[in-house]
């Protein structure tokens, strides 16, 4: 019965489960990855850190040391009473502020805040739009034009009704490169 069930449990399910997932969904099961000229240059799934003014910047990271690392994925789990949760996002806010000086409006509570898994790639719309100004001006561009390309990087809602829409940071900055050349 152990030899059996060894077989069936620990070879043939997860062969099968393995070619059913590599003929369906491809992309998923082998981590969304983004390939550009033969090249990996991130995947859809997981943030990268973002710093240049050029760029848009993603949600801030708590997944190891220096943030933005795939071997450690965690939260902060700091609690809403936390004093270094309230250091840390005041810092957040200074950063904001001080990277974009043009946006005067409340601060999207993405751009201060992790995600659960220190490692979502996707940041709010009203998140994108707070970083327009920057963004254009740094590669020398109307912001009609960063306007345009957010929305058409904008993802909506999961079945239309299922969580917010969303911009996943990666993907958009791939898209900027390509239309609009670093200066």
């Amino acid at each position: 019965m152990t030899a059996l069930l060894t077989l069936v449990t620990g070879l043939l399910y997860p062969g099968v489960v393995t070619g059913v997932c590599q003929l369906l969904f491809r992309d998923q099961a082998n981590g969304s990855l983004i390939v550009k000229d033969g090249a990996v240059r991130g995947s859809t799934l997981l943030a990268q850190s973002f710093v240049k003014p050029e760029y848009f910047h993603p949600r801030p990271s708590a997944a190891g040391s220096d943030g933005y690392d795939p071997t450690a994925s965690s939260g902060s789990n700091y609690g809403p009473t936390s004093q270094k949760l309230f250091d840390r996002m005041k810092a957040s806010s200074q950063q904001f502020r001080k990277e974009n000086p043009d946006y005067s409006g409340t601060i999207p509570a993405d751009a201060i805040t992790a995600s659960g898994s220190g490692l979502d790639p996707e940041i709010s719309v009203a998140n994108a739009e707070a970083q327009v100004a920057r963004v254009a001006k740094a590669r020398g561009l109307k912001t009609d034009q960063i306007e345009q390309l957010v929305a058409s990087a904008t993802q909506s809602r999961d079945l239309q009704f299922l969580g917010e829409a969303r911009v996943n940071v990666v993907t958009l900055n791939l898209k900027l490169d390509d239309q609009f050349a670093r200066r």
